[in-house]
């Protein structure tokens, strides 16, 4: 492994463990030095990689944004067929990447956390992917696909089931999984 190689995976490494401490103790009883240790590095060191502890919160919260950003790029195609992609692409990668379901976890507990910058809980929020599928679901209540209702309620459901199914998995690894098709019903015209 070279060095450029190394010093990725002590990245990779910095944000997995800043990743399950701040799930499991939170932002403010996690400290640096936390994971530092839990990565068997200085604290010296770890600020090479993140100036501040915040600056690793915001880190791991871009990750869960851009794998937000994949699904909403599907946006256009037909309205159920993005709900479709949307339910399998999320489903099958939070089971074979556990990383992806603890960042559903972050990404909900960041938008309560009062010590976190307006800045990094506003980052957590999102709304424009909300105001995204309110739009696919009002297309698809045009053309008959998506059942008749509130849209932002519609989207709502859709949505909030995949994050608890995401915290639930990340709690309970051994669970039972909902088949995606099981989560589009939310949303399909019967």
């Amino acid at each position: 492994m070279n060095r450029s190689e190394q010093k990725e995976k002590r990245r990779q490494d910095i944000l997995n463990a800043g990743l399950d401490l701040f799930i499991r103790k939170g932002y403010s009883a996690t400290r640096t030095s936390d994971i530092a240790n839990a990565v068997g590095m200085s604290e010296g060191l770890l600020f090479h990689y993140f100036e501040t502890k915040e600056k690793l919160y915001l880190a791991l919260l871009q990750i869960a944004v851009h794998g937000k950003d994949n699904v909403f790029k599907m946006k256009d195609i037909k309205p159920l067929a993005f709900f479709e992609n949307a339910a399998k692409t999320i489903l099958d990668y939070i089971l074979i990447n556990p990383f992806a379901a603890k960042l559903f976890v972050l990404m909900n507990r960041a938008q309560y956390d009062g010590i976190l910058s307006e800045n990094t809980r506003n980052y957590s929020m999102r709304q424009k992917d909300i105001d995204i599928a309110v739009k696919i679901v009002l297309q698809g209540q045009k053309e008959g696909s998506i059942r008749d209702g509130d849209p932002l309620a519609l989207a709502t459901a859709f949505f909030m089931s995949i994050q608890g199914i995401a915290e639930n998995i990340e709690r309970n690894p051994e669970m039972p999984v909902p088949k995606p098709e099981w989560l589009v019903d939310i949303v399909r015209r019967k």
